[in-house]
């Protein structure tokens, strides 16, 4: 059965970038909570009907924007030490600290919508923690961490930060953030 098309009209990748560029720039400028389908589509010159074809929900829309933004925004580097390294992932990671209305609005509808709850586990925070527990499998390798560190929790309380200042917007969640959490956990896996 490969090569047959499925039914219905071919997705277009014009129309799909449309689509998400417009989701950022709604969100941009109206924020999460006011983002809706059809102020999407009309900025994308598209039917809400296309945007239904492809995604189930505004949220769903938002997730796959995330994605594509994070894929060309935060790098995974491999410079050599678990320093450098985890410098580079989280100074990048905080840096993106203008994505907070999406994030928090994203996980408010994940908390709200157990499906959307597993699609975003599962596309998002999965993949960024499995950024991260490569980079700490290739310091561990390089006899960088102490044996015995636990690297799932290592992961827990970085994110955990990341999270409870996104959330909580208490403190800068920036760049400079980012190094001095990464100065932080390589001084504890010694």
């Amino acid at each position: 059965m490969t090569g047959e098309r499925r039914p219905g009209r071919p997705r277009s990748e014009a129309a799909r970038q449309a689509i998400l560029g417009a989701a950022v720039a709604e969100l941009k400028e109206r924020g999460y909570a006011a983002l809706t389908v059809e102020g999407i589509a009309a900025r994308a010159g598209v039917g809400k009907q296309t945007i239904y074809r492809w995604w189930p929900s505004k949220a769903d829309v938002v997730l796959t924007a995330l994605l594509d933004l994070s894929q060309t925004t935060v790098t995974v580097p491999d410079l050599g030490s678990l320093s450098d390294d985890l410098m580079g992932f989280l100074a990048d990671t905080f840096r993106q600290s203008g994505q907070r209305p999406v994030l928090v609005g994203l996980m408010a509808q994940a908390l709200l919508d157990p499906v959307f709850a597993d699609a975003f586990r599962d596309r998002f925070l999965f993949r960024r923690r499995a950024v991260l527990r490569e980079i700490l499998e290739r310091a561990a390798a390089r006899g960088e961490i102490a044996p015995g560190v636990e690297l799932e929790l290592l992961i827990d309380v970085v994110y955990g930060v990341l999270w409870y200042r996104l959330l909580l917007d208490h403190a800068p969640l920036d760049e400079q953030a980012g190094r001095r959490l990464a100065d932080l956990v390589v001084r504890a896996v010694r």
